[in-house]
């Protein structure tokens, strides 16, 4: 073996030490080690010494926090995704392929055991992306995504939170922090959770932060969220029910009259998420929207129901089943406005990968399976076909925005199939890597209000943590 080859091995050893916190031979040897005997009335002799072996150190970088005071702790997160389209607005030939590349630095101050202090900062950027806008939610300067207050500890009866936070409830299906987007999001606000022995309540107040590329980002601008989400597992056996209710307000907005005016709406409903006999879990979210947009009355509903089921034997597979439900208008232009509004979801992957479907105006049915070909390697198939709910209302996307619509109403209502793949593993406690792909077929609706052409999403994803352990 010549010097040069030695020397390269020598530096592959080295970085993947570094990086990756264990040598290139250590994972032979973790596949070698042995479990732990399960107990029996037999006392069991100790392993031999070769055989006991501790879990990999964390590399260098992610051991910040050993050496930093207690009041301290640090975290900081790298994500780049390569993802792109093929067809974009089905349209043929309308092909895109771009990187996002996100940092965050996370920093917690611990004053006392009922206060403590968060401050999280994040640059986002995109490349290469030729196709529609490259600002938000794509690109996001650096800025400071959230920063708050703890006053009260994780287990006291009354906790509050204020400052620019992160608002996440339930499945995230109307209010989530919506992560898959490069920017996210975050509400300035107060939060206020009251926990008893049977149920915990959070009540919240918030304008959502604007993300703006050029400036400081800046929440107000006339919108408003408030509501209360609580949580108890009493009042049913073996399930979590979450009632909520939530006020939205927005100014200057126009109506389905023409008029320009104020938002107040109000959306109550309740999350139900419980395990069945013969391992089957099932999931039911259903709300209903009264309220007014200037002289509009607003009147929509919107369901979501979904049940796992794990059939005995090999594998770990667990088949799902799921229908989705919200209304839309069958008059446009009647001064009643029956358009559900999903609120301020984390949409991505509710109804298709692909998020060309939203909450709105929907029926949507997946059928799918989730399985682990190999450890710690979840793999997911879905099958998504979507229905309009009324021929003169129009598709809406994962982000609620008008995506098509026929003047004066379609002739068809199937809007179309997708199928979609994804796969996702844990390399090390550190990094991990995701791939996906969806591929729409265009129904009747698609056909008339677009081109009509097919479209796909590829994507693959790579997060690392550093300076904590994960």
């Amino acid at each position: 073996m010549t010097h040069s080859s030695m020397s390269c091995r020598a530096v592959a050893v080295c970085l993947a030490t570094l990086v990756l916190g264990v040598p290139l031979n250590s994972v032979a040897e973790q596949a070698g080690q042995t479990q732990t005997a399960t107990a029996s009335s037999t006392a069991q002799l100790p392993a031999p010494a070769a055989q006991v072996q501790s879990s990999p150190r964390p590399p260098i970088p992610n051991r910040v926090n050993t050496v930093l005071p207690s009041w301290l702790r640090v975290r900081g997160e790298f994500r780049e995704r390569v993802e792109g389209f093929q067809g974009g607005g089905f349209v043929e030939g309308r092909d895109d392929h771009y990187a996002l590349s996100r940092v965050r630095l996370n920093a917690t101050v611990t004053a006392s055991k009922y206060l403590s202090f968060q401050a999280n900062v994040q640059d986002a950027r995109v490349a290469r992306k030729q196709i529609g806008p490259t600002t938000a939610p794509f690109r996001g300067p650096f800025d400071l995504r959230a920063g708050f207050a703890d006053i009260g500890d994780a287990k006291a009866p009354v906790a509050v939170r204020l400052g620019r936070q992160e608002l996440a409830f339930g499945e995230q299906r109307l209010l989530g922090h919506l992560a898959w987007v490069n920017t996210g999001r975050t509400w300035d606000g107060a939060r206020v959770t009251v926990r008893t022995k049977h149920v915990q309540a959070d009540v919240f107040g918030a304008s959502l932060v604007r993300s703006l590329p050029d400036e400081f980002d800046k929440s107000g601008n006339g919108n408003r969220l408030a509501g209360v989400y609580a949580s108890t597992a009493k009042l049913l056996p073996q399930a979590t029910v979450e009632p909520f209710l939530m006020w939205r307000r927005d100014v200057n907005l126009r109506s389905e009259l023409g008029a320009i005016g104020d938002l107040s709406q109000t959306t109550v409903g309740v999350r139900v998420a419980g395990t069945l006999p013969a391992h089957v879990d099932y999931g039911v979210e259903m709300a209903m929207q009264r309220g007014s947009l200037a002289a509009d009355s607003l009147n929509a509903w919107a369901g979501h129901w979904q049940i796992r089921a794990a059939p005995p034997g090999r594998g770990n597979v667990k088949v799902i089943s799921e229908y989705n439900f919200a209304t839309g208008d069958d008059n446009p232009a009647d001064g009643s406005r029956q358009t559900f509004d999903q609120l301020y979801p984390t949409g991505h992957d509710k109804l298709g990968l692909a998020d060309q479907v939203g909450w709105r105006n929907v029926h949507h049915l997946r059928e799918g399976f989730e399985v682990a070909p190999f450890k710690a390697t979840p793999l997911s198939v879905n099958y998504h076909s979507w229905w309009l709910a009324e021929n003169a209302d129009g598709l809406y996307a994962a982000s609620g925005a008008l995506l098509a619509r026929v003047a004066g109403g379609t002739a068809g209502s199937h809007v179309g199939q997708e199928v979609d793949v994804q796969i996702s593993r844990a390399l090390t406690p550190q990094i991990q890597v995701a791939g996906g792909y969806a591929h729409i077929f265009t129904g009747a609706f698609l056909k008339q209000a677009t081109p009509g052409a097919s479209f796909s999403h590829p994507y693959v994803m790579v997060t690392y943590v550093f300076l904590a352990e994960r």
